[in-house]
């Protein structure tokens, strides 16, 4: 049985001021509006919910009954349309953002400290990740936006934040020849510290070297990018790395770059959403914000 919103506004506003005619005026329609909409709703419910007298109406049974429960519901309406206006102003809410913690550290921290300060009612959320993963939460509704590396799925909404720059690495004290200039496969011949199988660093490091016919085959395999530099430092083998990522062991001279005949080819970092979806206005406001600040 569907019964239309608003015959349950007039019947609330009718139970409360007991008077037709008081309630129309409250709702700026007629008296015999208010009182075909009573009707209707009575029909519909197969109940009398008022007993008519010439001082007014006053609830029944049935009707008292009806009011509890339209009291309370067309309160938690009012609620939700008041807590939605307040997110469309960006006066409460969550943003969920899907990105690696390399990409937060690196990246994000100074937009979310800026949103923050901007918007305190805002509760920013931040879900962990590799790409893949914070790409499917993405789809899945888990988070408003996701950072991601060179994503190529249908489907997004994308716009580059940064590049990044696949190198070779080693302790300051290695044993090799910083000076020489190397080859792919002398690359690969190195004892080789890697990120494991499915971060998409490595699989496009590895794609990128099979063309050229060669296969990395790492003695060393990490989740954690930190621990590349780490192990690297120590001398326990030649790391992949990201440069931009690595700036501050570089400076302070705990590893070194190793020169090559070659140069991979960049990736971006990409701020993605959902192309068929419209971002809360949280979202909308963070992004705007990246993109401005980040040009």
């Amino acid at each position: 049985m569907a019964v239309k919103l608003e015959l349950y506004r007039v019947f609330k506003e009718v139970a409360e001021t007991g008077n037709i005619s008081a309630a129309a005026k409250n709702l700026y329609i007629s008296q015999s509006a208010v009182s075909q909409s009573i009707k209707q709703l009575e029909t519909a419910l197969q109940a009398r919910l008022f007993a008519r007298s010439p001082r007014g109406v006053t609830l029944t049974g049935e009707g008292q009954m009806l009011y509890q429960y339209v009291r309370s519901a067309l309160g938690l309406l009012a609620t939700g349309e008041d807590k939605l206006s307040q997110a469309q102003q960006l006066l409460l809410g969550t943003l969920t953002i899907g990105a690696s913690d390399t990409v937060t550290s690196f990246f994000l921290t100074t937009y979310l400290e800026a949103f923050h300060r901007q918007h305190p009612g805002i509760r920013l959320k931040i879900v962990s990740g590799r790409s893949a993963k914070v790409l499917s939460m993405l789809r899945s509704g888990a988070v408003d936006i996701a950072f991601a590396s060179s994503p190529s799925e249908p489907g997004l909404s994308t716009w580059s934040c940064f590049a990044t720059h696949s190198v070779f690495v080693a302790g300051s004290g290695y044993d090799c020849d910083f000076d020489h200039v190397y080859t792919r496969q002398e690359i690969a011949d190195f004892p080789l510290i890697l990120l494991e199988r499915k971060a998409s660093s490595r699989v496009f490091l590895e794609q990128y070297f099979l063309q050229s016919g060669i296969t990395l085959t790492p003695e060393i395999e990490l989740s954690s990018r930190s621990l590349l530099v780490s192990l690297a430092k120590i001398g326990l083998g030649v790391a992949g790395v990201t440069l931009e990522f690595v700036q501050d062991a570089l400076l302070s001279g705990d590893i070194r770059l190793l020169k090559t005949d070659f140069t991979i080819p960049s990736r971006s970092v990409d701020m993605c959403t959902l192309q068929d979806v419209s971002p809360t206005a949280a979202a909308s406001a963070f992004m705007e914000m990246v993109r401005r600040e980040a040009r």
